[in-house]
Parts: C-alpha cells; structure tokens; sequence
C-alpha cells in the first residue's frame, strides 16, 4: 500500500482572502445593524400589515436577506449610515425611526411625541416640518385618513372636464365629484383661469379637522384664513410614502372615526386603503411662507 504526502497546505487565493474578508465585515455590519434596530423590527414583524410586502424594504428584510459580496442592494435615494461599504435606503431608517417613536395605538401624540416626529421628518426630507404655526395647531398629527371625492376646481367643473387624459381617468374618475364645493369655495372661478397651482392644489388635497382645532370656534375667520390651502406633510408610517399635500376641505365628521381625509390621488399614493383596512398618516405643517414647496409625492 503507499501513501501519500499530503504536503505543505496551499495558500489561500487573493479572491478567497478577500471573500474572507467581506464575510467577516459583512457579518459583522448587519449584526450592528439588527442591534441598533432590533424593537424597530421587532415592532414591524408583530403589527404592520403586510410585512410579507415591506420586508423587502425593511431593515430587517435587508438584514436577513443580503448576501456577503454583493451590490445590488437598493441605492437609489439611498444614504451610507453606517461606517462601512453597506448602502441602505433612506426610507428604511424613516421607518425603524418612526416605529421607535410612534405609540402602539392611533392616538393624539404628545408635545414631546410631536416634536421629536417633527424634527425627524425634517431631517430626513429636509424641510421645516411643524406641528403648531403662529400659536395655530390642528385637534392632532397622527390619525386615521379616509377617502374624499374630487373638488370642483371651478363653476361647472365635473368628473368629464376633471382630468387631463383618460390614464388619470381611468385610475381616478370612479372617485366620483362631491355634491359641493370644498370649505374654501372653488379653487378658482372659470375653466380659463384654472392653472397649474389651482390643479395641483385639487389633486393633492386634504381634509382636516379644523373646526377642533383649540381657538377655532373664538376666531372662525382667523383659523379659516390660516388654514386655507394651508401646506402639510402627509407621511404613511408603514411604507414611508409621503406626499407634500395642502388643506384643501374642512372633515371629516367625528363619528365617521376617521380624523382627516385624503383626495383620490393622495390616497392612491400613500396605499391607504378607507373600509375596515384604513390605517395611520401623519401630518404635519410645513412652513413654507414663500410657497417655493411644490406640491406631490416627495422622495427622501
């Protein structure tokens, strides 16, 4: 029988140093990561709908899910938080965030709830996000949102003058047009004078309650001049979808159980869904004197 040397072990390849390398770094990432997060996706995997959905997008998705040595993970929008070579997107922070800040149940926050949200939110969009203006403060910034129907833009506006191609038709007409106009008249008074702003203000409308904001009923006119087409930051807690929108309607009523409402468009947008299904936003002012905020969905 003869045997065999096995002889002097080989040396390891570069690319076999450098995989070992990016293991041991790429391991060592996500394990920061996780414990910098872990209630965040903790929260995520115990009460947000769907999470089979937004675990792709989640933290906890991108920790689980991506392999040592690897570049394809999102980078569009995205920002380095960590030391390191691993990029994640911005929405993911604003999501563990949130959840670390919001309380389990729907409810009014608390000054300091609001101010730490506020902050955050500019932070991560980079704007002057508030929750009180001039001593002026909605009833609450964080509520239930339901589904509004389409404004009339103008006298004899309806659902066949309202869009301008049968794509927005076909997605949004089945909203239908409220019986009235919206608590601030039409938006402008005939179909020549209708501009971009006026359109723009329509389609992404919101409804607040106004009326029980603190002083409103002492200065009707005040708080109604304040609020008119007033800017807000409306934000989807659980996807991170946010919209810059403006206070278009006055509603809805308190016994319907939902605390503001969302045009066709912003509802779309946001995947808020009204019924059983309607979840949480956030709204916040957004302090924009010089109207230089254009209006629409917003990208971190």
């Amino acid at each position: 029988m003869r045997f065999f040397s096995k002889g002097p072990p080989q040396q390891k390849s570069s690319y076999q140093k450098l995989h070992a390398k990016w293991s041991e770094r790429h391991a060592s990432l996500k394990e920061k990561l996780f414990l910098k997060h872990k209630e965040s996706i903790d929260w995520i995997a115990k009460n947000v709908p769907g999470k089979h959905h937004i675990a792709a997008g989640s933290l906890g998705g991108l920790l689980l899910l991506a392999p040592p040595l690897t570049n394809s993970l999102p980078t569009t929008a995205s920002a380095q938080k960590e030391e390191g070579a691993l990029h994640l997107p911005n929405q993911t922070f604003l999501l563990t965030d949130l959840q670390s800040l919001l309380p389990a149940e729907v409810r009014p926050l608390t000054s300091t709830e609001e101010g730490k949200i506020a902050d955050l939110l500019s932070g991560h969009f980079k704007l002057p996000i508030k929750a009180e203006i001039d001593g002026k403060r909605l009833n609450r910034s964080y509520g239930l949102i339901g589904a509004e129907q389409h404004l009339m833009r103008y006298p004899g506006d309806t659902i066949g003058t309202h869009f301008s191609s049968l794509d927005e038709a076909s997605k949004y007409a089945r909203s239908g047009m409220a019986p009235g106009r919206g608590a601030w008249g039409y938006f402008t008074y005939s179909q020549s004078e209708l501009t971009q702003k006026d359109i723009d203000r329509e389609k992404y409308y919101i409804a607040v309650q106004t009326f029980l904001a603190s002083g409103y009923s002492e200065h009707v006119r005040e708080f109604s001049e304040f609020f008119k087409f007033r800017k807000m930051l409306v934000v989807n807690p659980q996807n991170g979808k946010a919209m810059v929108v403006v206070i278009g309607d006055a509603g809805p009523a308190v016994w319907t159980g939902k605390h503001l409402g969302g045009s066709p468009e912003v509802m779309s947008y946001l995947e808020r869904v009204d019924g059983k299904q309607r979840g949480p936003v956030l709204y916040f002012f957004i302090d924009d004197p010089n109207d230089s905020i254009p209006l629409g969905p917003i990208e971190i």
